[in-house]
């Protein structure tokens, strides 16, 4: 039989650390095609290009006789999984893993994040999709502890099945002394950011802002992604892009909504 065919994308641009070691765990599995941001997109969320033209090219980043195919796109990471669907792949994957993310995207970071966005627009597409971040944002990160893991997890997706509209979000801890303890299926933590602009003026005169802000975490239960991700645990988050509020409905419901 063939091996799976397993489309990596990412958010960081198709030259980063992250992406590289994501490319080389998953080669020891199966076939893999790169369609990544010829540059940084993150928290582009998932933003798609509507009004300027798109490009992609084929590119060689590793010379290896065994190499991974790999196209550059000058999209977001969202056009980068539409772009390789419709034109770029000779057939359908058998998976989409994005990342490895310089960051985590735990918590309510996966509502900003580009690498997510790019596995749920395969997740869309009914494709089981996978997100994979670091919470380590230095370019000279140390993923070699997490390729284990990784391999693990998308072994068992592709073996398994991810359930219809689900989307794993898997947040990665920087290792310390005691490296990683396991891996642990989570709920999403309740947190925001407490933003604030830092307001600035150019030499012409206008005034400019940088966006800054403090990490809020709003929730205590020892069943979350930020908790695990503290204990030293990889959190695994299974993600609906139904954002539909179910237990919401009945409540407005009883409005009065009939007269207007």
């Amino acid at each position: 039989m063939s091996k799976p065919l397993i489309l990596v994308t990412n958010d960081d641009g198709i030259t980063a650390p992250g992406l590289r070691a994501l490319v080389k765990s998953l080669q020891e599995i199966g076939e893999v095609v790169v369609v990544a941001p010829d540059s940084p997109q993150s928290g582009m969320g998932h933003a798609i290009t509507l009004d300027n033209t798109l490009y992609s090219k084929r590119v060689i980043i590793d010379t290896a006789e065994d190499a991974a195919k790999e196209y550059s796109c000058s999209g977001t990471p969202a056009d980068c999984v539409k772009l390789a669907l419709q034109e770029l792949l000779d057939r359908r994957p058998d998976i989409c893993v994005s990342g490895i993310n310089h960051g985590s995207n735990a918590s309510i970071n996966v509502i900003y994040s580009g690498t997510m966005s790019a596995a749920i627009e395969a997740g869309i597409e009914g494709i089981p999709a996978i997100g994979f971040s670091l919470c380590d944002y230095s370019w000279e990160a140390n993923f070699a502890p997490a390729q284990k893991a990784i391999k693990k997890i998308v072994s068992e997706a592709l073996q398994n099945g991810i359930p219809k509209g689900v989307v794993l979000n898997v947040n990665i801890p920087k290792t310390a002394q005691g490296g990683i303890k396991g891996i642990k299926i989570c709920r999403q933590a309740r947190a925001n950011w407490k933003e604030k602009f830092d307001k600035r003026t150019n030499p012409s005169g206008k005034d400019y802002y940088w966006l800054t802000g403090e990490f809020q975490l709003l929730d205590k239960g020892e069943d979350t992604d930020e908790w695990a991700l503290s204990q030293g645990y990889i959190s695994v988050v299974p993600t609906q892009f139904d954002l539909t509020a179910h237990h919401a409905i009945q409540d407005i419901n009883t409005w009065n909504l009939n007269e207007y």
